[in-house]
């Protein structure tokens, strides 16, 4: 529970607080009664500005500056930690993957220089693997980020999603009227919905004693490419079908890239579904996303194409 004694809220300092993990921890953590300070780059944008409607604190700072990251966790109970990936959708332009790393690391030191209590990282699925098989560039980031703040010796949570179901709701995949990915078509995929990363920092924040030293694996819904199509097809009401870019296409990009959707059309993230589920009963599948939040999602963004092409 966020109330401690009678009266007193804790704070949660949210990192990211604008992008799509950070809206969905600071929305569950504010509908749960937490304190949320939101950190951002720009507090004056339309999306700090909608935060601060909501509820949220909203403070400046800079993953590159940790003089401001320290101040904004002073006097906070816990922090949420999500930093970009490169190559996931919204990415900042000319981003390095020791760009990741090294502001993975920033946070973790002002979480430790401030006293934080404990640390909900954002990790990524398969992290844990590490000494067995070779990994995404994505993947050793991640882990190399959560190996830096076990050797801080923070009280952390290490929570490792898979790959998003609103990544289906854009270009990310979606392509002249398909869905469209590198993903071998009968080989399933594991998804999740990033409301249930919102769920699950709710859960590890509420419980500290349960989360705090542990590291899961998180996954809503396991589907191939070619289902998760037909799933989208007949929320939308229209067809889309699933087109498989070669892997050569995909090489193009950059080798790394290649070996990432190699890496899940042969090994996978390989989270335990039923787990997840067990450990949060209201997990979000596939079609249960749609229903809600996805199926509108997709369709504003086919009917923005279509006029789109009308008007060329």
């Amino acid at each position: 529970m966020p109330i401690v004694g009678r009266h007193i809220v804790r704070t949660i300092v949210v990192m990211g607080a604008t992008g799509l993990q950070g809206r969905a921890v600071t929305a569950r953590l504010l509908a749960d009664g937490w304190r949320v300070r939101a950190v951002t780059r720009d507090p004056d944008a339309a999306p700090a500005r909608a935060l601060a409607q909501a509820g949220a604190e909203v403070v400046r700072a800079e993953m590159d500056d940790i003089a401001s990251l320290v101040a904004a966790a002073e006097g906070a109970y816990g922090m949420f930690s999500v930093q970009p990936t490169v190559g996931s959708p919204g990415t900042p332009a000319r981003f390095s993957a020791e760009d990741e790393v090294r502001w993975g690391r920033n946070v973790a030191d002002a979480a430790h220089a401030a006293g934080v209590r404990h640390l909900v990282y954002a990790s990524l699925a398969g992290a844990g693997r590490h000494n067995t098989e070779r990994l995404p560039q994505n993947t050793i980031n991640k882990w190399r980020i959560e190996q830096h703040i076990t050797r801080l010796g923070l009280p952390a949570t290490f929570l490792r999603p898979v790959s998003f179901m609103e990544n289906y709701t854009g270009s990310y995949h979606l392509h002249d009227g398909t869905v469209a990915a590198a993903f071998a078509a009968d080989v399933p995929q594991q998804i999740m919905a990033v409301d249930d990363v919102g769920a699950f920092t709710a859960l590890a924040f509420a419980q500290p004693g349960d989360w705090i030293g542990r590291a899961v694996d998180l996954a809503g819904d396991e589907l191939t490419p070619v289902r998760i199509a037909a799933a989208i097809s007949e929320a939308v009401g229209r067809p889309l079908p699933y087109v498989q870019i070669p892997i050569e296409v995909i090489a193009q990009a950059g080798e790394e890239y290649a070996f990432a959707y190699t890496w899940l059309n042969e090994r996978g993230y390989r989270a335990d579904v039923s787990f997840a589920r067990a450990l949060h009963p209201g997990l979000i599948d596939l079609r249960t996303w749609l229903e809600r939040t996805g199926a509108a999602r997709i369709a504003g963004f086919l009917a923005a194409q279509d006029t789109a092409e009308q008007d060329r």
